[in-house]
Parts: C-alpha cells; sequence; structure tokens
C-alpha cells in the first residue's frame, strides 16, 4: 500500500513538473514574440499612418500614355504631387514623358519591366524585372527607383524576396479605383471620396474616366481636409508612429 502511495506521489511530481516546463517555454514564447518587430522584412505597405490626414495618389503606367499628359497637366494646375510607378518598358518607349513626370517633381516608383504576374516567376526573374525597370527610369529620368509595386499586386514570397534583395519597400493599396475598367467618371470619384481614410494609398492608371474624375477627387479630398502627398511622405509618418 506504501509503495502504491510513493508512486502515485512520483507521478504527480512528474506531472507537476512537466506542466510547469510547459508553461516556462510557453511564457518565453510569448516573450520573444513580444519583443520581435510587428512587421516582417519586405512585408508590402498598404497604407500610411492612420494618425496623419494624408492620402497618397498612384498611377500604375504601363500603357496610357496618351492621357498622361492631361493627369501631369491636372495635378500641376491643381499644385499636388503623385506617385508613378512606371513599367521598364513603358520607360524605354516613352522616354520623354518619364522625364517629365520626374521634372513636374512628382515621385517615380518601379512597376517591374515587363508586366508579368510576379507570382508566377522565380525569385531570380523577379530581380531582373525590377533590376531592368531601375536602370530603363534612370536612363530617362535621372531617377534611382526605390519603391515597388508589383504588377497586378501579386505579393508571394519571390517577389517580396526580389524586391528586397533590390532593396525596395513593396507598395501596395488600400483604396481601388479599378479604372481600368473604365466606369464612368463618377464611379471613380465615389470609389475614391467613400473610402478615403487617415493614410490611404489610392491606386489609379492613366485612363480617360480618371482624367476626368481627377479634378473633382482633389477638390473633395481637400475639402475633407486631406494633404494630398508623396508615398514616401506616408511612409516616413509609419516610422513616427
Amino acid at each position: 500500500m506504501r509503495l502504491l502511495i510513493l508512486s502515485s506521489g512520483r507521478k504527480k511530481t512528474r506531472s507537476s513538473l512537466l506542466a510547469l516546463l510547459l508553461l516556462i517555454g510557453v511564457a518565453g514564447y510569448l516573450i520573444s514574440a513580444w519583443q520581435q518587430p510587428a512587421t516582417t522584412a519586405g512585408a508590402p505597405v498598404y497604407q500610411g499612418s492612420s494618425k496623419e490626414k494624408q492620402v497618397a495618389l498612384t498611377f500604375n503606367v504601363v500603357w496610357g500614355e496618351e492621357y498622361v499628359p492631361q493627369i501631369l497637366e491636372v495635378l500641376r494646375k491643381n499644385n499636388v504631387p503623385a506617385t508613378f510607378f512606371i513599367g521598364g518598358q513603358w520607360a524605354e518607349d516613352f522616354p520623354a514623358l518619364t522625364k517629365q513626370i520626374a521634372q513636374d517633381g512628382h515621385e517615380v516608383g518601379n512597376h517591374g519591366f515587363s508586366h508579368p504576374h510576379p507570382d508566377g516567376i522565380s525569385r531570380s526573374a523577379n530581380l531582373e524585372e525590377i533590376k531592368k525597370t531601375e536602370t530603363a527610369i534612370e536612363d530617362a529620368s535621372g531617377i534611382k527607383t526605390k519603391l515597388f509595386a508589383p504588377p497586378y499586386g501579386e505579393r508571394g514570397n519571390a517577389v517580396l524576396e526580389a524586391a528586397e534583395d533590390a532593396g525596395y519597400q513593396t507598395i501596395l493599396w488600400s483604396v481601388d479605383t479599378i479604372d481600368w475598367q473604365r466606369p464612368d467618371p463618377s464611379i471613380v470619384v465615389k470609389r475614391v471620396v467613400e473610402k478615403a481614410h487617415n493614410g490611404a494609398i489610392v491606386l489609379m492608371h492613366p485612363t480617360a474616366p480618371t482624367v476626368h474624375a481627377l479634378p473633382e477627387i482633389i477638390a473633395a479630398l481637400k475639402k475633407e481636409g486631406y494633404e494630398i502627398v508623396r508615398v514616401s511622405m506616408l511612409l516616413e509618418g509609419l516610422k513616427t508612429q
């Protein structure tokens, strides 16, 4: 009987010890996780700080060159900057327009060279797309890009790792106009104005509806008290929050 009690006591002691070790392990993991940064290296940015009443207008450009001068004119008249993510092939085909975008004081980013589906190609192929575009844009405008907007918004590991390898910050969006479907300009305006928020990154393309919608979008955002800034300024805001 005494042997049975001793055996039972040892089992309870071992169970208690195992439970204590497990608890210590979980606590150590939670402390370690708490000490890690909130975002991983190479993680894409969808928006700026929610504390700043700022909005960034972005244009992904691999076609629509006939509308780019009109977009630049609207931005010039309203004295607002934008961020243009330019495809490398487009920069080679339209170096004067690429240079004009930069000369007007707008931010120029990298949108890959040939507009493939980035998730469908390797890390090395993604890296080549980024580096070729960097060279094409620098040749046309004198600007070395550091922001990367992946085609189609694809953001698999191969894409993000390639951008990080090249020294780029990957930029996505929080407000999508879907203007590439060429809806009525009023719909483009509504999509931006109704979804605008602090730190918003608005995705647009050079289309006829966008040209017509842009003055109203700018006026509405300003009326709501938003400052229209470059994406890089939104990133600065994230560093201080």
